[in-house]
């Protein structure tokens, strides 16, 4: 359901634990770390491309072994997320998958999602992967793959578009979404299914993974 990624970018939240997430990390050719990942990436026996944050969570010892690829961000409008994902684009990569978002505070989870929105129009691919399942960014009809029986929620963050769907055991219709809970648990009934938006629709699909 996953295509390879050239380049990962792992946040400082939940390190991956499962087969999926571990496998696209270690076949990637280019992985950068946002700000204090660096730790459980250097744990993991991976060494980055990159590290990019203002560098507050990083201790002197990591800072020292990769002085010659650490990029210092001072912004604090931006999180470390956002720094990563930036320094991506500008290195000229066109498919990006992030790890490590989720997990631990529930706020910068939510944050974090939220803001795939915002990084999709500076890619050709861009996703969220957990342990758990993926959330991919829509902003125009997409036809995305599935298993019979995968769970499916569509989060909207333009409540004034509409969305329609086939391939869903709960088919919506022309709808508007105006809360996040409208359109979770639903469920895939084949082997994909599509998402149909209007041109003023924003919809970030999650969809759960067979945890391996």
């Amino acid at each position: 359901m996953i295509a390879p990624y050239n380049c990962v970018v792992v946040a400082n939240g939940s390190f991956p634990q499962t087969a999926l997430p571990l496998r696209l990390l270690h076949e990637a050719s280019v992985v950068i770390a946002c700000d204090g990942a660096i730790e459980a990436l250097d744990k993991a026996g991976i060494t980055p491309a990159a590290i990019v944050g203002d560098l507050d969570s990083i201790p002197s010892c990591f800072r020292e072994r990769y002085a010659d690829r650490i990029h210092i961000v001072e912004d604090q409008e931006i999180n470390d997320l956002t720094k990563s994902v930036r320094f991506a684009h500008r290195s000229g990569q066109q498919e990006v998958l992030i790890l490590g978002a989720t997990g631990l505070r529930e706020d910068h989870t939510l944050g974090n999602i939220s803001l795939l929105m915002d990084y999709a129009p500076l890619f050709r691919r861009i996703e969220m992967l957990s342990d758990y399942g993926i959330f991919t960014p829509l902003r125009q009809t997409t036809t995305l793959a599935s298993d019979p029986g995968t769970q499916v929620s569509l989060f909207s963050l333009a409540p004034s578009g509409t969305i329609s769907t086939t391939g869903l055991r709960w088919p919506i219709r022309d709808r508007r979404l105006t809360a996040w809970w409208q359109g979770t648990l639903n469920e895939a009934t084949g082997n994909n299914f599509t998402v149909t938006l209007s041109a003023d629709a924003r919809i970030i699909v999650y969809r759960t993974l067979q945890i391996m």
